[in-house]
């Protein structure tokens, strides 16, 4: 009987360690997605797209700006507006946070203050965790 507890202790603490070391699996959570601008301050919308390998599971503006999305999906379209400068302009849900690259952004439209179309050279967006 000594003998069979014995090895139920070392199955389970085998058990135990390879289910600790597991750390492959994806780990969900927020990244960050950042505007690169030519007119930090003077924008006051931007339309982008994200795309990834599944659904995004939320979406929160950066402080000061308002964010309207469709149903989220592995690709959704975004119009965040306010007072744009370079910086953070969403964070989004995803389901695996190591995998940033895995994650295309694409600027579709921006809008000055007057509400003006602005041409897309020097805009870009960035994710990153």
């Amino acid at each position: 009987m000594t003998r069979l507890r014995g090895w139920l202790l070392v199955a389970v603490a085998l058990g135990g360690v390879g289910s600790c070391s597991e750390s492959s699996g994806p780990v969900a959570g927020l990244l960050t997605v950042s505007l690169t601008t030519p007119n930090a301050g003077a924008d006051n919308a931007i339309l982008f797209s994200v795309a990834g390998p599944q659904a995004l599971t939320s979406v929160t503006a950066a402080r000061g700006l308002r964010v309207f999305a469709q149903p989220l999906a592995p690709s959704t379209n975004f119009a965040v507006t306010g007072t744009l400068t370079n910086g953070a302009v969403v964070t989004i849900g995803v389901a695996d946070t190591r995998k940033p690259s895995q994650y295309a952004v694409t600027v579709q439209a921006v809008a000055a203050q007057d509400f003006q179309l602005r041409p897309l050279s020097g805009y870009s967006l960035t994710v990153s965790p």
